[in-house]
């Protein structure tokens, strides 16, 4: 289907709605982005660019710049959170020299992504602020909170986990919470410390860090279970002491860490299903989910933008690459299902695996320390369907 000139609507100016607004302005579609924020700006947290993601990101031109602002990741650790001590040690740089993992601040990312959108021609709209999506014409509408409406051959909800474009293709569906909850935060760091993602378990508990710009600063994501209820969203702001009294039986290393924790951000965290609808075809018009409105994770593989990534090239080849929009978007739902729900499946496991006590945890770590020694390549080469994957081959 040529994408010359057809005029598509992206809802959502994040890692996804711009990649896939670049993908799509670079093969010649007239792109707007709507987005209900007042300013494209990200703050407080990073994210992990593993190579499954790096392959769009240099298929999109973007890859240079995105590893000049990154630090490229040396390892992979998993720690015991009481003493620190190694359990398993994936040496990226050795076992896996020719595929890139990358650290890089949230903001870093969306700012080059909006560039590299802006640079191809993409309208960016800002302030624009989507009450629901209107599926019962022709074509979809936006109904915007101010009462105005902005219509499009093509509507591509690239929106978040609350996405009005999820809701009107499935309706209210409650999520599930997951009975844990999670800190973020980003303090100062020695920029001499190695370029690894530290990962240390305890019971019930496990707390991620790695470096950011440059090592100058270290991005921590901590995870308890808890029975009691925490709102969904990144926008609740926590006393740092909690997270420090979470953590207290933790290594220094751990609590040092902790101890320059200021700003401390919490959320609930909540399990949806992936979407079974990605995309409905009206009598002149369609629809597509993309990103968190399609397939929100839980956090334990860092594949949130990653997938993300996945998904915008997919979307644009499908549509360039079959006769008309109807096909086209049934190929991308057909390509992109199932390996995103079975992305999903492997980070809700993760979670109870960091998280081991007693016998469990002893025999659990103690297999892993005896693979690290006998196959060190073992671990990682589990997920090669993860991160060999090129959706851009």
């Amino acid at each position: 289907m040529p994408m010359l000139g057809r005029q598509i609507t992206v809802l959502g100016a994040g890692v996804a709605g711009l990649a896939v607004a670049r993908a799509l302005a670079m093969r010649g579609a007239q792109v707007t982005v709507l987005e209900q924020a007042d300013a494209i700006t990200e703050v407080g947290a990073g994210l992990q660019i593993s190579p499954n993601g790096m392959a769009v990101l240099q298929a999109l031109a973007l890859g240079d710049g995105i590893a000049a602002q990154s630090i490229r990741a040396q390892a992979v650790e998993l720690r015991d959170g009481r003493d620190g001590s190694a359990v398993l040690h994936m040496d990226l740089a050795r076992l896996r020299p020719a595929q890139g993992w990358h650290f890089i601040h949230r903001a870093d990312l969306i700012d080059s992504l909006a560039i590299g959108a802006r640079d191809v021609g993409v309208d960016i709209r800002l302030s624009q602020k989507v009450d629901r999506i209107d599926l019962t014409g022709d074509r979809p509408r936006a109904v915007m909170t101010d009462g105005t409406t902005h219509d499009a051959p093509l509507m591509i909800g690239a929106d978040g986990l609350h996405s009005p474009m999820r809701q009107a293709l499935l309706g209210r569906i409650a999520p599930f919470f997951t009975h844990q909850v999670a800190w973020r935060t980003v303090i100062p760091n020695d920029p001499a410390d190695p370029a690894v993602a530290e990962v240390h378990m305890g019971a019930g508990r496990h707390l991620v860090s790695y470096p950011l710009r440059g090592g100058t600063l270290r991005n921590i994501v901590a995870v308890e279970e808890r029975r009691r209820w925490v709102e969904e969203g990144w926008s609740l702001r926590d006393d740092p002491m909690e997270l420090r009294l979470a953590f207290e039986d933790f290594s220094p290393r751990v609590r040092g860490w902790l101890d320059k924790a200021e700003d401390v951000w919490l959320w609930g965290l909540f399990r949806h299903e992936v979407s079974p609808e990605w995309q409905r075809v009206l009598p002149k018009g369609a629809v597509a989910l993309m990103g968190d409105a399609a397939h929100p994770t839980l956090p334990f593989l860092a594949q949130g933008a990653n997938m993300a990534l996945e998904d915008a090239w997919s979307l644009v080849r499908s549509l360039a690459e079959t006769d008309t929009l109807a096909a086209g978007l049934a190929a991308y739902q057909s390509a992109r299902r199932p390996r995103c729900a079975r992305i999903v499946a492997a980070a809700n496991a993760n979670a109870h695996n960091y998280h081991l006590s007693g016998v469990k945890r002893g025999v659990a770590h103690a297999a892993l320390r005896l693979s690290g020694m006998v196959a060190p390549g073992l671990a990682l080469k589990k997920f090669d369907w993860l991160y060999g994957f090129d959706v851009t081959a």
